[in-house]
């Protein structure tokens, strides 16, 4: 019963901060919101008995990611302008391109849900062998878009310094 309360109160964090952080006129805040999506998420993991998970939502999301953000927002604009509201034109474009992404990310979950729960181990998977996959060169493993997240990571830090130099 515990349990179920606390889900449901990370969920409403969630789903409101969720909403909030697109919706704010204010761009620091939105990047607060988002943190607290983050926090509750990782929350989340702790409640499913994934501590792995719990952790690296906290260290490389809530923590390495935000920070990232944060730098990127104070040196591209100043912290209290707010957003400009977009055209209806270009909300609606972004509408419907929102719609078809769920739809074709949905298609793909649906068609691929049995594949995946068929290949999944029964028991509880080890740290160690996550730690090998993620880190690992072989067939399946992910070294190489780890790596590659890293470089992109690394090119967005320097185009945001380069757009701060400009003015």
């Amino acid at each position: 019963m515990a349990n179920q309360i606390i889900f449901y109160v990370l969920a409403t964090i969630i789903a409101i901060f969720s909403v909030l952080a697109v919706t704010s006129n204010k761009i620091i805040r939105s990047a607060l919101y988002l943190l607290f999506v983050l926090l509750s998420t990782a929350g989340l993991y702790l409640l499913l008995g994934y501590p792995y998970l719990f952790g690296v939502q906290i260290a490389v999301y809530a923590g390495g990611v935000m920070v990232l953000f944060i730098f990127a927002i104070f040196l591209t604009n100043k912290p209290g302008d707010k957003v400009d509201k977009e055209r209806p034109i270009r909300r609606i474009v972004a509408a419907i391109t929102a719609f078809t992404g769920l739809a074709f990310c949905g298609h793909i979950i649906y068609y691929n849900v049995a594949r995946v729960f068929t290949t999944v181990i029964a028991e509880e998977t080890k740290i160690q062998v996550i730690g090998r996959t993620l880190m690992g060169t072989e067939k399946y493993q992910y070294l190489l878009p780890f790596e590659v997240i890293s470089i992109l990571l690394l090119a967005c830090i320097v185009g945001s310094i380069m757009i701060a130099r400009k003015r």
